[in-house]
Parts: structure tokens; C-alpha cells; sequence
């Protein structure tokens, strides 16, 4: 999951945002935990066709 669709119960705003001290520690915290969940969703999609684009076209090559 990515934290910036996460809302935090001590200032009900985004935690992406980090309004309060709580959104921050959380933030970081989640950020040092797999630094990959700070990638948006359409982020990982463009990723993800790159690799498959890349695996097509080596594949291409070695037939």
C-alpha cells in the first residue's frame, strides 16, 4: 500500500502531506520500511511496462 492514500486519525489529513507530527513519523517510518511505497500507482504501471517491454524485446532479439 502507499502511504499517500493513508489518513492519519490525529489530524484526518493525507499522511503524504504530513500536517501533524504523527503524519511525519509516519511518513518516515513507512518510507524507511520499503522505500518502493512512496511510488504512486501509476508510477509502479509505467515501471512494470518498461520491464515487460524490455523482456519482449530481448526476447525478440535472441530468436
Amino acid at each position: 500500500m502507499t502511504y499517500d492514500r493513508l489518513v492519519c486519525a490525529n489530524c484526518a489529513a493525507p499522511v503524504s502531506e504530513g500536517r501533524c507530527p504523527v503524519c511525519r513519523a509516519n511518513r518516515e517510518r513507512l518510507q524507511q520500511e520499503n522505500p518502493l511505497t512512496a511510488l504512486n500507482p501509476m508510477t509502479l504501471i509505467a515501471l512494470l511496462a518498461v520491464l515487460i517491454a524490455a523482456v519482449a524485446l530481448l526476447a525478440h532479439q535472441t530468436a
